[in-house]
């Protein structure tokens, strides 16, 4: 079974290149918008915040919004060391791998997140969860295409 899973952090970008990334995406089979953040209601969200995004998910690109934080996103003790440069980024991957590990996060259902997009806010997925979530599933399931827009 071929899964794609997608990414896409929001700063940096404005709010068109945001949703315009997304309705491109839309064209190639993304169906739902998974928030893989803590807090998705702080001021930096901007017009990312919960309830803003889950309408103009609907609105803009006819795509479905659910938050998992629960399941993919780190602890907060994990990430306020990160943030807080208690850890460095290799040392904040490895306690995030274990974590993913723990919670067998490889149980949720695949189909749930095929053409789904992991959003979270860092611009890049080099030093962002959201791309260690996408290749701890493709070790384990195999058989997925990742891409970051």
């Amino acid at each position: 079974m071929k899964t794609k899973i997608l990414t896409i952090g929001f700063t940096r970008k404005s709010a068109e290149d945001f949703f315009e990334r997304l309705r491109r995406a839309r064209r190639d089979g993304l169906r739902k918008l998974v928030d893989v953040r803590l807090n998705n209601t702080s001021q930096l969200s901007g017009f990312a915040k919960r309830d803003d995004l889950r309408y103009f998910a609907r609105k803009i690109c006819n795509i479905d919004y659910t938050h998992l934080p629960g399941e993919l996103a780190p602890t907060q003790e994990i990430f306020d060391a990160y943030k807080k440069k208690k850890i460095d980024w290799a040392a904040y991957e490895k306690k995030f791998l274990k974590l993913m590990a723990q919670r067998e996060i490889e149980k949720i259902d695949r189909a749930e997140l095929d053409g789904a997009c992991l959003l979270c806010s860092e611009h890049e997925p080099h030093h962002c969860h959201r791309r260690l979530v996408a290749e701890y599933l493709r070790d384990k399931w195999g058989g997925v295409d990742i891409v970051h827009l």
